[in-house]
């Protein structure tokens, strides 16, 4: 189980990295897209933040150290940015080939799941030793 927790962290790494990069330079405008209108900061900063966050955690991630401490500010991350997806569905805007309100709404259940990946491999869920099963025999 180690091993398959390594390398879902190191995928998750490499991913962040990837959308980091492309937070800087070839989606910029599509993740801009994204920012919620209500935010008092300009699109383009929080694009550009969010870009330099997301390599900074990918880095963590990949070198496989302080896997609680990255792993937790991981999955804060993902919900932090949530806003910004349900922001993209409500105003109905086109951006990353979701454009459709199907599409977009179907988003929407992905960002969970990154939080749940997060969680699970920097080794928060389950806890070792702390799991139980949920129906007894």
């Amino acid at each position: 189980m180690k091993i398959a927790r390594d390398a879902g962290q190191i995928l998750l790494g490499t991913a962040l990295i990837y959308a980091g990069i492309t937070h800087l330079t070839t989606s910029r405008i599509e993740f801009q897209a994204q920012v919620p209108t209500w935010l008092p900061l300009s699109a383009d900063f929080v694009v550009l933040a969010s870009g330099v966050v997301e390599i900074c955690l990918g880095l963590a991630l990949a070198t496989l150290q302080y896997r609680r401490y990255v792993g937790w500010t991981t999955a804060a991350f993902f919900v932090a940015i949530f806003p910004g997806n349900i922001s993209q569905y409500v105003n109905g805007i086109d951006a990353f080939g979701l454009d459709t309100d199907q599409a977009r709404l179907i988003r929407l259940f992905f960002q969970p799941l990154l939080v749940l990946w997060a969680l699970w491999a920097t080794g928060i869920f389950p806890r070792k030793g702390r799991s139980r099963p949920i129906f007894r025999r």
